[in-house]
C-alpha cells in the first residue's frame, strides 16, 4: 500500500473528489428520494479546509451543486449536520430563533479512547488488531439492539478512518425524533457508567433485562481471545487485582489465594466463573442473593461506550462517510456487517494508495470514449481501485432504503384504494 504523507493531501484531494468520491449514491442517500420538498437544500454541511479553516452552515441546491463545491474547495474533512427550517447558508438572514434543526439521522460515535481504562495494548489515539475487537463487539451489540429491540431498519455503520466507528440510523420516523427520545435510546444502550474515579462501572441486579443477557452472549464469543489472551487481564497480580476489585469480598479473598496457582488468564477466569456460577445456583436454591460479578466484569471490559452528546443533539455534526482522515489518510468507509469479523482498519485504502492504483491502472486497454459522461467515467475509475467493495456496500444500503420507500408508497396507495 502506498505510504500516506499528510503533506501530499493538497495534491491528492482533487483526484479523490473528481474521480473516486461516490457522488451519485451520496446525493441519493441524503436526499431521501425527495420525501420533503427542498430536503437536500435544508441540510447543513461543514467543511474543514487546509490550515484547519472550518466553515459551517454550508448548504447546496442539489447534490450536483455539492459535487461541484467539493471539487472546487477539496475539503480535508466533511461533516454532515441536521436538516434545518431554513437553508443553512442563509441562517444569518433569518429572524433570531426561527432558524432551528428539524430532523437528522440518529447517530452513534464509538471512540477507542473511551476504553483506555480497560485496554493494555494501546492508549489515546493508537489502535491495534488486538483492541479493534472492542469495535467489533460494539457494532454487534448496538446493531442487534437497534433492529431487534427498537425496530430500526436502515443503519449505516462506518469506520471513522482512525480509531472508531459511527452509526447512522436513517429510518424516516427516527430522523424526526426529539433530543429526549435520542437521549433515552442512548440510556437504554448504556451499561458502563461512572468516570475515571469509579472502580465498578457495571452493576447488575435481578431481574436481568433481556438486552443485558443478549449483550453478554455477544461478549462471550470474543472474551477469551480478546480479554484473556490478547489483553491478558488476569496475567499478573497487578492486573488481576483490578479485576478482583469488581468481585464481592467473600469470593475475592479465596480467589486471591488460588490465582497464583493457575497457569494463565484463561485458567484464572475459569476458576472465577465457576465460583460465580455455583454462587448463582446456590441463590436459586434459596441461599443468598444472585451475583453476576463475572458478567459485570465482561461488560465493564468489553461493552460499548457511547457519547450521549453526539447522539442526543439534533444539531450535532458528524464526520461524513468517505471523508479522508487527514492524519492517517484512510478513507472513512462503510462496514459490511456480513464480514464484520474480517474487517481490518489497517487494510482500509488510503488516499495515497487509491491514487497510486489509479495511476497503475492507467490506460488498461480501454479506449477513451469522447462521448462518455463524467459520472460513467468516474464509476469506471473507482472500480479500478480497492475502494470499490466499500462503495458497493454503501450503494446496497441506499438501494435497500429506496426499495423500502417504494414498498411503503405502494402500501399507502393500496390502503387508499380500499376506501
Amino acid at each position: 500500500m502506498a505510504r500516506f504523507e499528510p503533506a501530499a493531501l493538497p495534491e491528492l484531494l482533487p483526484v479523490f473528489y473528481r474521480r473516486l468520491f461516490p457522488h451519485g449514491a451520496y446525493g441519493r442517500w441524503l436526499g431521501y428520494g425527495g420525501v420533503v420538498k427542498n430536503y437536500f437544500q435544508l441540510r447543513e454541511f461543514s467543511f474543514t479546509l487546509r490550515d484547519d479553516v472550518y466553515v459551517r452552515f454550508q448548504s447546496f441546491g442539489s447534490p450536483q451543486e455539492l459535487e461541484r463545491e467539493l471539487q472546487r474547495t477539496n475539503p480535508y474533512k466533511i461533516d454532515i449536520g441536521a436538516v434545518y427550517s431554513h437553508r443553512p447558508n442563509q441562517h444569518n438572514t433569518v429572524h433570531l430563533g426561527a432558524f432551528q434543526p428539524q430532523e437528522k439521522e440518529l447517530v452513534f460515535d464509538i471512540d477507542m479512547t473511551d476504553y483506555d481504562d480497560v485496554r493494555t495494548c494501546c492508549s489515546s489515539a493508537e489502535i491495534c488488531s488486538k483492541c479493534w475487537t472492542l469495535m467489533t463487539i460494539a457494532v454487534r451489540i448496538i446493531d442487534r439492539a437497534l433492529v431487534e429491540d427498537l425496530g430500526m431498519k436502515h443503519r449505516l455503520w462506518v469506520y471513522s478512518g482512525r480509531r472508531g466507528v459511527h452509526c447512522w440510523v436513517c429510518d424516516d420516523a427516527v430522523r424526526k425524533w426529539s433530543p429526549a427520545l435520542r437521549a433515552a435510546t442512548v440510556e437504554y444502550l448504556t451499561l458502563v457508567k461512572g468516570g475515571a474515579e469509579t472502580v465498578k462501572k457495571v452493576n447488575l441486579s435481578e431481574p436481568i433485562h433481556p438486552f443485558i443477557r443478549r449483550s453478554v452472549s455477544v461478549v462471550e464469543k470474543y472474551f477469551e481471545a480478546y480479554a484473556l489472551v490478547g489483553q491478558d487481564i488476569l496475567g499478573s497480580p497487578e492486573s488481576w487485582d483490578k479485576v478482583l476489585a469488581l468481585v464481592p469480598e467473600d469470593i475475592r479473598k479465596p480467589l486471591q489465594g488460588e490465582f497464583p496457582k493457575k497457569r494463565d488468564s484463561v485458567q484464572r477466569w475459569e476458576l472465577l466463573k465457576g465460583k460465580m456460577e455455583r454462587a448463582r445456583q446456590a441463590a436459586a436454591g434459596g441461599k443468598g442473593t444472585p451475583c453476576y460479578a463475572d458478567w459485570e466484569i465482561m461488560l465493564q471490559y468489553c461493552f460499548p461506550r457511547l457519547d450521549i452528546n453526539v447522539s442526543k443533539g439534533v444539531g450535532h455534526l458528524l464526520k461524513s462517510p468517505f471523508s479522508v482522515h487527514p492524519k492517517t489518510g484512510r478513507i472513512s468507509v462503510p462496514l459490511d456487517l456480513q464480514r464484520l469479523d474480517q474487517f481490518d482498519p489497517f487494510a482500509v485504502p488510503t488516499i495515497s494508495s487509491l491514487c497510486h492504483e489509479l495511476d497503475a491502472a492507467g490506460n488498461d486497454g480501454e479506449q477513451e470514449d469522447g462521448r462518455e459522461t463524467e459520472p460513467k467515467r468516474r464509476v469506471r475509475d473507482y472500480k479500478k481501485t480497492s475502494l470499490a467493495p466499500y462503495v458497493r456496500v454503501f450503494e446496497q444500503f441506499v438501494e435497500e432504503m429506496e426499495r423500502a420507500r417504494r414498498g411503503e408508497l405502494l402500501r399507502r396507495s393500496d390502503l387508499q384504494g380500499d376506501f
